[in-house]
Protein backbone atom coordinates (compact mmCIF):
# COMPACT_ATOMS: atom_id res chain seq x y z
CA UNK A 1 0.00 0.00 0.00
CA UNK A 2 1.37 3.41 -0.96
CA UNK A 3 1.78 6.25 1.49
CA UNK A 4 -1.01 8.28 -0.17
CA UNK A 5 -3.42 5.34 0.11
CA UNK A 6 -2.50 4.86 3.77
CA UNK A 7 -2.99 8.56 4.46
CA UNK A 8 -6.36 8.55 2.66
CA UNK A 9 -7.47 5.53 4.68
CA UNK A 10 -6.47 7.24 7.93
CA UNK A 11 -8.39 10.40 6.98
CA UNK A 12 -11.46 8.31 6.09
CA UNK A 13 -11.31 6.55 9.46
CA UNK A 14 -11.06 9.90 11.25
CA UNK A 15 -14.04 11.30 9.33
CA UNK A 16 -16.15 8.24 10.16
CA UNK A 17 -15.16 8.60 13.81
CA UNK A 18 -16.14 12.29 13.84
CA UNK A 19 -19.49 11.51 12.20
CA UNK A 20 -20.16 8.72 14.70
CA UNK A 21 -19.42 11.04 17.61
CA UNK A 22 -21.59 13.87 16.20
CA UNK A 23 -24.51 11.67 15.18
CA UNK A 24 -26.23 11.43 18.63
CA UNK A 25 -26.22 15.23 19.04
CA UNK A 26 -27.52 15.74 15.49
CA UNK A 27 -30.31 13.21 16.05
CA UNK A 28 -31.26 14.79 19.39
CA UNK A 29 -31.44 18.31 17.95
CA UNK A 30 -33.27 17.07 14.84
CA UNK A 31 -35.85 15.27 16.98
CA UNK A 32 -36.52 18.37 19.06
CA UNK A 33 -36.93 20.51 15.93
CA UNK A 34 -39.35 17.98 14.40
CA UNK A 35 -41.41 17.85 17.60
CA UNK A 36 -41.50 21.65 17.71
CA UNK A 37 -42.53 21.83 14.04
CA UNK A 38 -45.30 19.25 14.50
CA UNK A 39 -46.65 20.95 17.62
CA UNK A 40 -46.67 24.39 15.97
CA UNK A 41 -48.59 23.02 12.97
CA UNK A 42 -51.12 20.72 14.64
CA UNK A 43 -51.78 22.30 18.04
CA UNK A 44 -53.43 25.41 16.67
CA UNK A 45 -51.07 27.72 18.57
CA UNK A 46 -50.75 31.18 17.02
CA UNK A 47 -47.50 31.96 15.14
CA UNK A 48 -47.29 35.16 17.20
CA UNK A 49 -47.02 32.94 20.28
CA UNK A 50 -44.90 30.04 19.02
CA UNK A 51 -43.69 30.19 15.41
CA UNK A 52 -42.65 26.94 13.75
CA UNK A 53 -38.96 26.37 13.01
CA UNK A 54 -39.73 26.54 9.29
CA UNK A 55 -41.22 30.03 9.78
CA UNK A 56 -38.22 31.13 11.85
CA UNK A 57 -35.84 29.99 9.09
CA UNK A 58 -37.96 31.65 6.40
CA UNK A 59 -38.00 34.95 8.30
CA UNK A 60 -34.28 34.69 9.00
CA UNK A 61 -33.67 34.38 5.27
CA UNK A 62 -36.07 37.22 4.42
CA UNK A 63 -34.47 39.56 6.97
CA UNK A 64 -30.94 38.24 6.45
CA UNK A 65 -29.49 41.67 5.67
CA UNK A 66 -30.91 43.22 8.85
CA UNK A 67 -29.67 40.27 10.89
CA UNK A 68 -26.22 40.56 9.32
CA UNK A 69 -26.09 44.31 9.93
CA UNK A 70 -26.87 43.72 13.61
CA UNK A 71 -24.67 40.65 14.01
CA UNK A 72 -21.52 42.54 12.97
CA UNK A 73 -21.58 45.01 15.92
CA UNK A 74 -22.27 42.12 18.31
CA UNK A 75 -19.39 40.13 16.90
CA UNK A 76 -17.09 43.16 17.05
CA UNK A 77 -17.92 43.75 20.73
CA UNK A 78 -17.56 40.03 21.46
CA UNK A 79 -14.14 39.64 19.87
CA UNK A 80 -12.76 42.91 21.30
CA UNK A 81 -14.04 42.18 24.79
CA UNK A 82 -12.82 38.61 24.69
CA UNK A 83 -9.37 39.69 23.50
CA UNK A 84 -9.19 42.19 26.37
CA UNK A 85 -10.30 39.48 28.80
CA UNK A 86 -7.74 37.00 27.48
CA UNK A 87 -4.84 39.45 27.79
CA UNK A 88 -5.91 40.57 31.28
CA UNK A 89 -6.39 36.99 32.51
CA UNK A 90 -3.00 35.90 31.19
CA UNK A 91 -1.11 38.86 32.66
CA UNK A 92 -2.85 38.66 36.03
CA UNK A 93 -2.32 34.89 36.20
CA UNK A 94 1.43 35.44 35.80
CA UNK A 95 1.44 38.12 38.50
CA UNK A 96 -0.46 36.02 41.06
CA UNK A 97 1.71 33.01 40.24
CA UNK A 98 4.83 34.99 41.09
CA UNK A 99 3.17 36.67 44.10
CA UNK A 100 0.98 34.05 45.87
CA UNK A 101 -0.12 36.53 48.55
CA UNK A 102 -1.70 38.66 45.86
CA UNK A 103 -3.72 35.66 44.72
CA UNK A 104 -5.15 35.16 48.22
CA UNK A 105 -6.11 38.84 48.30
CA UNK A 106 -7.63 39.13 44.81
CA UNK A 107 -9.47 35.86 44.30
CA UNK A 108 -12.24 36.53 46.86
CA UNK A 109 -12.95 39.87 45.17
CA UNK A 110 -13.02 38.24 41.74
CA UNK A 111 -15.33 35.50 42.98
CA UNK A 112 -17.73 38.14 44.30
CA UNK A 113 -17.66 39.84 40.88
CA UNK A 114 -18.95 36.62 39.32
CA UNK A 115 -21.99 36.56 41.59
CA UNK A 116 -23.33 39.80 40.08
CA UNK A 117 -26.31 39.03 37.79
CA UNK A 118 -25.89 40.26 34.23
CA UNK A 119 -29.43 41.60 34.12
CA UNK A 120 -28.53 43.96 36.99
CA UNK A 121 -24.97 44.92 36.11
CA UNK A 122 -25.47 45.53 32.36
CA UNK A 123 -27.69 48.64 32.75
CA UNK A 124 -25.26 50.09 35.28
CA UNK A 125 -22.27 49.61 32.97
CA UNK A 126 -24.20 51.27 30.14
CA UNK A 127 -25.18 54.10 32.49
CA UNK A 128 -21.57 54.65 33.57
CA UNK A 129 -19.85 54.29 30.19
CA UNK A 130 -22.49 55.34 27.66
CA UNK A 131 -24.10 53.61 24.69
CA UNK A 132 -20.98 53.06 22.61
CA UNK A 133 -18.73 50.05 22.18
CA UNK A 134 -16.92 50.39 25.53
CA UNK A 135 -19.68 49.07 27.86
CA UNK A 136 -20.18 46.01 25.66
CA UNK A 137 -16.44 45.29 25.69
CA UNK A 138 -16.32 45.67 29.47
CA UNK A 139 -19.30 43.38 30.06
CA UNK A 140 -17.89 40.68 27.77
CA UNK A 141 -14.55 40.93 29.57
CA UNK A 142 -16.29 40.74 32.95
CA UNK A 143 -18.15 37.51 32.18
CA UNK A 144 -15.25 35.76 30.42
CA UNK A 145 -12.27 36.85 32.51
CA UNK A 146 -12.64 34.69 35.63
CA UNK A 147 -12.87 31.17 34.08
CA UNK A 148 -9.65 31.72 32.13
CA UNK A 149 -7.83 33.14 35.16
CA UNK A 150 -8.84 30.17 37.34
CA UNK A 151 -7.94 27.69 34.59
CA UNK A 152 -4.48 29.21 34.14
CA UNK A 153 -3.82 29.30 37.90
CA UNK A 154 -4.82 25.65 38.27
CA UNK A 155 -2.66 24.78 35.30
CA UNK A 156 0.40 26.38 36.87
CA UNK A 157 -0.24 24.43 40.07
CA UNK A 158 -0.43 21.16 38.11
CA UNK A 159 3.22 21.39 37.05
CA UNK A 160 5.18 18.26 37.98
CA UNK A 161 7.43 19.05 40.97
CA UNK A 162 10.15 16.78 39.58
CA UNK A 163 10.38 18.89 36.42
CA UNK A 164 10.70 22.10 38.42
CA UNK A 165 13.31 20.52 40.68
CA UNK A 166 15.29 19.35 37.66
CA UNK A 167 15.29 22.81 36.09
CA UNK A 168 16.15 24.42 39.44
CA UNK A 169 19.07 22.04 39.91
CA UNK A 170 20.38 23.18 36.52
CA UNK A 171 20.34 26.79 37.73
CA UNK A 172 17.23 27.95 35.91
CA UNK A 173 15.88 31.26 37.32
CA UNK A 174 12.25 31.64 38.41
CA UNK A 175 11.09 33.15 35.12
CA UNK A 176 12.66 30.28 33.19
CA UNK A 177 10.94 27.73 35.42
CA UNK A 178 7.69 29.44 34.58
CA UNK A 179 8.40 29.55 30.83
CA UNK A 180 9.69 25.99 30.46
CA UNK A 181 7.57 24.12 33.01
CA UNK A 182 4.61 25.96 34.47
CA UNK A 183 3.30 27.62 31.32
CA UNK A 184 3.34 24.45 29.13
CA UNK A 185 1.63 22.44 31.88
CA UNK A 186 -1.18 25.02 32.01
CA UNK A 187 -2.16 24.67 28.34
CA UNK A 188 -4.81 21.92 28.77
CA UNK A 189 -6.37 23.87 31.65
CA UNK A 190 -6.20 27.13 29.72
CA UNK A 191 -8.00 25.76 26.68
CA UNK A 192 -10.67 24.20 28.90
CA UNK A 193 -11.25 27.64 30.42
CA UNK A 194 -11.15 29.21 26.96
CA UNK A 195 -13.93 26.94 25.69
CA UNK A 196 -16.07 27.76 28.71
CA UNK A 197 -15.47 31.51 28.45
CA UNK A 198 -16.11 31.76 24.72
CA UNK A 199 -19.67 30.48 25.22
CA UNK A 200 -20.35 33.39 27.59
CA UNK A 201 -18.89 36.07 25.33
CA UNK A 202 -21.78 36.49 22.87
CA UNK A 203 -24.29 36.38 25.74
CA UNK A 204 -22.44 39.18 27.51
CA UNK A 205 -22.46 41.37 24.41
CA UNK A 206 -26.18 40.77 23.82
CA UNK A 207 -27.02 41.62 27.44
CA UNK A 208 -25.13 44.92 27.09
CA UNK A 209 -27.06 45.68 23.89
CA UNK A 210 -30.32 44.89 25.64
CA UNK A 211 -29.46 47.52 28.25
CA UNK A 212 -28.76 50.15 25.60
CA UNK A 213 -27.37 50.17 22.08
CA UNK A 214 -28.01 51.61 18.63
CA UNK A 215 -27.34 48.35 16.75
CA UNK A 216 -26.68 44.74 17.61
CA UNK A 217 -28.49 41.45 18.05
CA UNK A 218 -29.59 42.41 21.56
CA UNK A 219 -31.38 45.58 20.48
CA UNK A 220 -32.73 43.73 17.42
CA UNK A 221 -34.30 41.09 19.70
CA UNK A 222 -35.74 43.82 21.94
CA UNK A 223 -37.32 45.65 19.01
CA UNK A 224 -38.71 42.42 17.56
CA UNK A 225 -40.20 41.52 20.95
CA UNK A 226 -41.82 44.95 21.26
CA UNK A 227 -43.31 44.49 17.78
CA UNK A 228 -44.71 41.05 18.72
CA UNK A 229 -42.46 39.22 16.28
CA UNK A 230 -41.25 36.11 18.12
CA UNK A 231 -40.14 34.64 14.80
CA UNK A 232 -37.60 37.45 14.39
CA UNK A 233 -36.56 37.11 18.03
CA UNK A 234 -35.85 33.42 17.46
CA UNK A 235 -34.11 34.23 14.17
CA UNK A 236 -31.74 36.53 16.07
CA UNK A 237 -31.28 33.84 18.72
CA UNK A 238 -30.37 31.42 15.92
CA UNK A 239 -27.75 33.86 14.62
CA UNK A 240 -26.28 34.35 18.11
CA UNK A 241 -26.13 30.58 18.59
CA UNK A 242 -24.35 30.23 15.25
CA UNK A 243 -21.82 32.89 16.28
CA UNK A 244 -21.20 31.09 19.58
CA UNK A 245 -20.69 27.75 17.83
CA UNK A 246 -18.24 29.31 15.37
CA UNK A 247 -16.24 30.88 18.20
CA UNK A 248 -16.26 27.59 20.11
CA UNK A 249 -15.02 25.77 16.99
CA UNK A 250 -12.26 28.38 16.63
CA UNK A 251 -11.22 27.71 20.24
CA UNK A 252 -11.10 23.96 19.58
CA UNK A 253 -9.06 24.54 16.41
CA UNK A 254 -6.63 26.78 18.32
CA UNK A 255 -6.22 24.04 20.93
CA UNK A 256 -5.44 21.43 18.28
CA UNK A 257 -2.92 23.71 16.61
CA UNK A 258 -1.24 24.56 19.92
CA UNK A 259 -1.37 20.99 21.29
CA UNK A 260 -1.34 18.60 18.31
CA UNK A 261 -0.18 15.74 20.52
CA UNK A 262 -3.59 15.64 22.26
CA UNK A 263 -5.40 14.45 19.14
CA UNK A 264 -6.34 10.80 19.06
CA UNK A 265 -7.40 8.39 16.38
CA UNK A 266 -10.59 6.43 16.66
CA UNK A 267 -8.67 3.61 18.30
CA UNK A 268 -7.51 5.92 21.08
CA UNK A 269 -3.83 5.91 20.11
CA UNK A 270 -1.77 8.97 19.23
CA UNK A 271 -1.55 10.11 15.62
CA UNK A 272 1.85 9.29 14.20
Amino acid sequence: MSFSQSQSGRIAVQMISHIRHALPAVLAVGSLVLIWEAYAHFSGVSPTTLPAPSRVLAQAYEYRQALLDNAIPTLRATLTGFALSLIAAFLLSIIVDFVPRLKRALFPVLIISQTLPLVAIAPLIVLWFGFGLLPKILLVALVTFFPMLVALSKGYEATEPELEQLLASMGAPRWKLFWLARLPSSLPFFFAGLRISITYAVVGAIFAEYAGAAKGLGIYMLNAKNNFRPDLVLAAVLVSAALTLCLFAAAVLAERLAMPWTRRTSTGGPIR
